[in-house]
């Protein structure tokens, strides 16, 4: 007697999309609106304020710096961003809101815990004995620290965690704009975040907001999160 052989199954190795996507994450379909930019003279030769043609109030962050404009896709019952992600990309306005009133950036949900603030960050991209780290990750709650960890792609699975009790607004990620052979222009580049009150900031179009670490403490996931069981 002959068997037919069976069909052999093939083994699909694509990664399925977790569940759970970090609030700031930028969806596909979320993308960078027109930017009519106008620079305005404010006195004084060579000094101009960035602004936009049709600038609403909620195109400024609390210090008055212009932000880039960035449309919002689907959201779904609970009002959480719909859509594939685009996981190497932060949306500028979720993080711009997340950063500045000090949100979870996986939930979008209160981020302070009983011992600080949670801040991560990848694999030799801080030195922890420096006392003024710059960060433009928004912090994470207790619930999701670890699956920050797991779903981000700058971290590993066993991050640097800075424990915080404070961390005060620095400046921007962005770049600053000027009249060139295109009109109004990308003119510089920043290597590094621009602080708040830099000259330059009257012509920078923000695309990420940053803080500065002060009074934290190095710690490994696992001792923070038995720290945080043993506080609870």
């Amino acid at each position: 007697m002959t068997h037919a052989a069976s069909p052999r199954t093939s083994v699909n190795p694509v990664r399925p999309e977790p569940l759970l996507v970090p609030f700031v994450i930028q969806r596909e379909g979320e993308d960078a609106a027109p930017d009519n930019l106008l620079l305005t003279p404010i006195g004084g030769p060579g000094r101009y304020r960035l602004s936009y043609a049709d600038e609403d109030p909620r195109d400024r962050d609390l210090r008055g710096v212009l932000w880039a404009r960035c449309s919002f896709g689907a959201v779904d019952d609970f009002g959480k961003p719909t859509g594939k992600p685009q996981w190497r990309m932060m949306h500028p306005l979720r993080q711009r809101g997340t950063m500045q009133a000090m949100r979870c950036q996986v939930c979008a949900g209160r981020a302070r815990t009983p011992l600080g603030y949670i801040f991560l960050a990848g694999p030799d991209t801080v030195d922890p004995d420096d006392l003024g780290i710059l960060t433009n990750q928004p912090p994470v709650c207790a619930r999701h620290a670890r699956t920050a960890a797991d779903l981000c792609p700058h971290l590993t699975p066993d991050p640097m965690v800075l424990l915080a009790q404070s961390a005060p607004l620095y400046g921007v990620n962005g770049v600053g704009y000027g009249y060139g052979c295109q009109g109004v222009q990308v003119m510089e580049r920043p290597a590094g975040p621009i602080p708040y009150g830099h000259p330059l900031m009257r012509t920078v179009l923000a695309s990420q907001m940053v803080r500065r670490l002060s009074s934290f403490r190095p710690v490994g996931l696992d001792e923070l999160l038995w720290e945080l069981e043993r506080a609870a």
